[in-house]
């Protein structure tokens, strides 16, 4: 008999995290076990749909206590990295949160990793490269990092290059571009439009709305960091690109045409420091391994608009910090 596998995700009732979640449980021999501190990002309304799977472990704690990671570490055949602090804006208002998260809860799951001989896949950021006014980034290229939330996950990316070189850690770095679909912070950029939008209100755009940014719906992000656990080569970087790219104000104006809302609800409000101009990924290691997105960004919005339509209960819950 084929023994099951047993996959532990950090930060598994995120964003994120969730998806990955519902795409490892599609495969009918995998048990999956999150580990998430439930702070205001993530919530357990996230995982609803799989209380009654037996296969799904929830597990209520910190990536930087290492008492409460080791064992699952060691219970898991491989590990998806994915909890980190990741508002730009709040890391601007302080950062310690994300030095905490996204750094020393990085080294604490890479040393169990380490100890247990544990493959590990960690999930990064566009960000860490900075802005880009250019070609689209390689993998190769330099990190130069902007605001505190990508030098946080900059050091972290570090950290995993270290314990690959000097342990001989398997592992592998997805650095995405801009995720978006259902069940994504309300204080994130479409989910910030849409919310404005249905209820009336302005949609604030930084600045003249010129920045850029690429989107990717989520299910095809999720996808990427599974082929990466599969085939990814240990010690491999891979940018998930493959969105569709648009202003900030194209987003927004978009946003307003989908709901029937007037474009005067659109409004500017001072952009925020060290805002990054654009991104841009060149995705093709990642395409080598056979990945590529299947959702269309006007498909990928009209599920995600539909879905904020219709779960405005869970927006105000969110909001107001209701207990997860």
């Amino acid at each position: 008999m084929t023994e099951r596998e047993r996959i532990l995700v950090t930060g598994g009732a995120g964003f994120i995290g969730s998806h990955l979640v519902d795409l490892l449980l599609e495969r009918p021999d995998t048990d999956v076990t999150v580990l998430d501190k439930l702070t205001y990002a993530g919530t357990r309304a996230n995982l609803a749909h799989h209380e009654a799977d037996p296969r799904l472990t929830f597990v209520l704690g910190d990536v930087a206590d290492a008492e409460t990671v080791a064992p699952l570490v060691e219970g898991a055949h491989r590990v998806i990295h994915a909890a980190a602090e990741s508002f730009v804006d709040r890391s601007i208002e302080d950062s310690r949160a994300f030095v905490l998260s996204n750094v020393l809860g990085t080294q604490v799951v890479l040393e169990a990793c380490r100890e247990l001989e544990t493959p590990l896949v960690f999930v990064s950021t566009d960000e860490v490269y900075g802005s880009n006014e250019g070609e689209p980034f390689r993998e190769p290229d330099a990190m130069r990092p902007r605001n505190p939330y990508a030098a946080s996950k900059a050091g972290a990316d570090l950290l995993v290059r270290s314990y690959v070189v000097t342990y001989g850690l398997r592992a592998s770095t997805v650095r995405g571009t801009n995720a978006y679909g259902p069940r994504q912070h309300p204080e994130k950029a479409i989910p910030t439009f849409a919310t404005a939008a249905l209820q009336g209100r302005p949609l604030p755009v930084y600045g003249d709305g010129s920045n850029r940014r690429e989107w990717l719906y989520v299910s095809d992000f999720a996808r990427a960091i599974a082929i990466v656990m599969d085939r990814g080569e240990h010690g491999g970087v891979y940018n998930i690109g493959g969105g569709t790219e648009m202003t900030n104000l194209e987003l927004a104006e978009r946003i307003c045409a989908h709901l029937g809302v007037d474009r005067s609800l659109v409004s500017f409000v001072p952009d925020r420091p060290g805002h990054d101009l654009a991104y841009g990924l060149d995705w093709g290691r990642l395409e080598a391994l056979g990945w590529a997105p299947v959702t269309s960004f006007a498909d990928g919005l009209a599920i995600t608009l539909a879905w904020y339509r219709d779960h405005q209960d869970w927006v105000g819950d969110v909001l107001a910090g209701a207990p997860a």
